[in-house]
């Protein structure tokens, strides 16, 4: 489905582009692909005044999972925590320690603070960092939009899961061009 709009106050939040990411095997999108994009998202929001949020993720939670039966912790390298420079400087960087980027960040607290109703969700995973910030900025009562050829997956299969299933019963969906030709019309 096309996008419909954005609101006056939209931010963009851009999700684990970060040195321990992007050189990574990514599909359908390559990582550098959706580094450009994000990038002129970036670039596109701050010409029109609007909040650019980064966010890295710094840890796991240490939790009894199928894929981490014993529970353990994850703590990424300092050396993967950069935000790549392509995205430029954060109205607001975040760091978290959990998929989602509103769960114990005060990210809410910024964009309301902000008068933000909308937000963008772009970066890697889809099916994983993206699409919980997704879920939980839908629960928070903002309007949510996804740019998908702006995000890029591990695995070809779950990116296809979450932008024809999840998404659409969360978000309008659409892609970069779509969203930079709306911020072009509705904030000149």
């Amino acid at each position: 489905m096309p996008i419909t709009t954005l609101d006056p106050r939209t931010a963009l939040i851009v999700i684990d582009l970060q040195a321990g990411s992007v050189g990574m095997d990514m599909a359908p999108h390559t990582a550098a692909d959706v580094v450009a994009r994000a990038a002129r998202l970036a670039d596109a929001f701050r010409g029109q005044g609007l909040p650019v949020v980064l966010v890295n993720v710094a840890a796991a939670p240490g939790l009894r999972t199928d894929q981490n039966p014993d529970g353990a912790p994850f703590e990424m390298p300092e050396q993967a925590l950069p935000v790549v420079a392509e995205l430029g400087v954060a109205d607001k960087l975040i760091t978290k320690r959990t998929p989602g980027a509103f769960t114990g960040t005060g990210l809410e607290n910024y964009l309301r603070g902000e008068g933000v109703t909308q937000v963008v969700v772009t970066g890697v995973a889809t099916s994983d960092g993206v699409a919980a910030t997704v879920q939980q900025a839908f629960e928070l009562g903002f309007h949510v939009t996804t740019p998908t050829d702006a995000m890029t997956d591990r695995f070809a299969d779950r990116h296809e899961f979450s932008v024809t299933n999840h998404f659409p019963q969360r978000a309008e969906t659409g892609s970069t061009d779509a969203l930079v030709t709306l911020l072009a019309a509705n904030f000149r």
